[in-house]
């Protein structure tokens, strides 16, 4: 078996601050990270941050020597499905851009939150339409960028199905089917699967062998190696609630055993976990000596 920090490595989002080593990799090492996950640039704005050449280089250096491996998050205005085309074409070059820096800095994915679409009609088949144009707007946006990446070292794209609010194209496990299949289930598509996400959804998570039978159903629906990432999150509130609100793990509603069941899971071995967690990133944060804790329960 993997060493278990190979296996699953464990960590959370850090802030870049003053720059990528000096920043994210000095926050990183003080938390005790085996993985991160940043932002290349303003999370709530379009503006594309060209980087600077010599700080990539460092930090993709630092990654390779410690066998450290990082992720990028696009920023959360990007929205695939927006009937406004403004919104629709910033959110084709914001993933662009970002999948460019992944590139350059050594980073191994980018995660894409996959939208939702507008829908004030209750007209069933008015909705059905909006939807459909929605999804043509996702493969017409994204699947060019994924024949662009290149070979097997590229960064993977990486689909976060949201929590269900809104008119979410994707929200949940089921809906990763048609919206792979949007994409031609192609072999750089992959999944990060947020636990409040998909808990808020309606997986249940909370019930022994529900996060078995969720990850389970991940790869009947993507096949194996598509799941890529997961964002460890507790949930504030019920399952089925539809409310995307993070809480520290073991202290929401979906409970610890959850996180150990993935952990033991077959189809998450070489799969990251990332924290998103109230006060993740502060010094005296508990859920990453938890989740390190509960790895090595669940793999003996």
């Amino acid at each position: 078996m993997l060493d278990a920090a190979l296996r699953n490595p464990v960590g959370t989002h850090v802030q870049v601050g003053k720059g990528l080593a000096s920043g994210a990799l000095t926050s990183a090492d003080e938390l005790g990270c085996e993985t991160l996950q940043i932002f290349v640039g303003n999370p709530r704005g379009w503006a594309l941050s060209a980087g600077n050449p010599a700080e990539d280089a460092a930090f993709r250096t630092a990654l390779e020597t410690r066998g450290l491996r990082a992720f990028i998050h696009a920023p959360y205005l990007v929205n695939l499905g927006s009937p406004t085309p403004a919104t629709y074409e910033k959110s084709v070059a914001v993933v662009a851009h970002n999948l460019l820096r992944a590139a350059q800095i050594g980073a191994e994915g980018v995660v894409v939150h996959t939208g939702s679409f507008v829908d004030p009609s209750a007209d069933p088949a008015e909705s059905e339409q909006r939807y459909a144009a929605a999804m043509r707007q996702v493969r017409d946006g994204l699947l060019p960028l994924l024949e662009g990446l290149g070979d097997q070292t590229a960064p993977w794209l990486l689909l976060e199905p949201t929590a269900g609010q809104g008119r979410s194209l994707c929200a949940g496990v089921e809906d990763l089917d048609p919206y792979l299949r949007a994409l031609d289930l192609h072999p750089k598509a992959g999944i990060c699967l947020d636990t409040c996400h998909v808990f808020a959804a309606g997986a249940p998570l909370d019930e022994p062998g529900g996060a078995t039978a969720t990850v389970d159903r991940i790869v009947e629906i993507g096949g194996e190696g598509r799941l890529r990432l997961i964002h460890a999150n507790d949930s504030m509130d019920v399952r089925g609630a539809f409310k995307d609100r993070h809480q520290k793990i073991g202290q929401g509603h979906i409970g610890t055993a959850a996180f150990s069941e993935l952990f033991a899971h077959p189809a998450t071995a070489g799969v990251p976990f990332i924290l998103e967690t109230p006060d993740s990133r502060n010094a005296d944060n508990v859920d990453i000596p938890l989740l390190k804790r509960l790895r090595a329960e669940s793999l003996g």
